[in-house]
């Protein structure tokens, strides 16, 4: 009787088969996690100046674009684009939104803010930061949350990993939903790291009639 010989691909293909696939482990998935939420940390303390271009876009789909200027700890200027009477700036301590078409100021502490996740440096991620699975791993997600302060909502930050950037990550963007379930999403193009950015471009003028001046 003629013995069946089975063609050398099926073979190899078998053989393949029978070979034990690795699959990541709970433990090394917590690693890897940990790993990431730890870059996103030395990222947030690696950047002391940053200047973008940046689109938001609110839950109704509604776009603004405008431009971002970070400087570690606590500063952030939105200058919207021109038309829009928007402004909002961080001292440090504190955001205030000025809306100069109704003269109106609204300001609360930055802790407060999701932005805080990005603008205190001394905050460790891992006490209040998650790792969102993005399926591409050129992309880390990192959700902050502070889950004793819910009030405070929550930011969805997006990297890009990229070697020429701060702790080996480029800001692409975020998504920060509040307290009343209001999502806005930021995206950012035209990152410049490292540039002069003086105090002053974090100063406002107080647009409310006998206001104070914030020193702008």
């Amino acid at each position: 009787m003629k013995r069946m010989i089975a063609p050398p691909m099926l073979v190899l293909a078998l053989a393949i088969a029978l070979v034990p696939v690795a699959l990541p482990t709970t433990a090394a998935i917590a690693q890897q996690d940990q790993s990431d939420l730890s870059r996103v940390n030395a990222y947030v303390r690696a950047v002391t100046t940053l200047t973008a271009d940046f689109t938001q876009t609110d839950r109704n789909g509604q776009s603004l674009t405008g431009q971002l200027t970070l400087k570690q700890p606590g500063k952030i200027r939105f200058q919207y684009q021109k038309g829009v009477p928007l402004l909002i700036v961080g001292d440090g301590k504190a955001l205030t939104m000025i809306d100069y078409e109704v003269r109106q100021v609204q300001r609360w502490p930055i802790g407060s803010s999701p932005l805080g996740a990005l603008l205190d440096p001394s905050k460790d991620l891992s006490k209040f930061g998650k790792v969102v699975p993005t399926g591409d791993p050129s992309i880390l997600s990192i959700q902050a949350r502070d889950v004793k302060r819910p009030e405070f909502g929550t930011i969805t930050m997006i990297f890009k990993r990229d070697a020429a950037s701060p702790a080996g990550l480029q800001l692409y963007g975020w998504v920060a939903l509040d307290s009343q379930n209001n999502r806005t999403a930021v995206r950012l193009t035209n990152q410049r790291y490292g540039v002069p950015v003086a105090d002053s471009a974090f100063r406002w003028t107080d647009p409310r009639p006998k206001g104070r001046s914030a020193g702008g």
